[in-house]
């Protein structure tokens, strides 16, 4: 999404807006103070990696902390590694026994 954050040259205050187009910049004014006197600030970026990304960097042989297990998204994440390093397809049943754990299904399936 375009959000941009503008500082207000009057009282400092920084704020986010969602700018689609050049035109839109006209309207922006300051959330706090209402001034019109804004000048775009450089603000911080992220971005998503994607399951590939991350099962491409993962290294099995690295010990994991707590945070790591905390993650939903890292449920099945180092069994997927392994078998792709052993080379082995385990087919769609283990994608989906994968899945299931990762959405939390897997926990109404066996009623935990």
């Amino acid at each position: 999404m375009p959000i941009y954050e503008y500082e207000c040259r009057d009282c400092r205050a920084v704020s986010g807006f969602l700018v689609m187009k050049k035109e839109d910049e006209k309207k922006i004014a300051c959330l706090r103070c209402g001034g019109k006197k804004m000048s775009k600030v450089v603000s911080w970026v992220t971005y998503h990696r994607s399951e590939a990304d991350r099962l491409g960097e993962f290294d099995t042989r690295k010990p994991q902390g707590e945070e790591f297990y905390k993650d939903s998204r890292n449920i099945g994440l180092w069994a997927k590694k392994r078998a792709e390093e052993l080379g082995a397809d385990l087919g769609p049943q283990f994608d989906e026994i994968v899945e299931n754990a990762r959405t939390g299904k897997i926990l109404k399936k066996y009623g935990l």
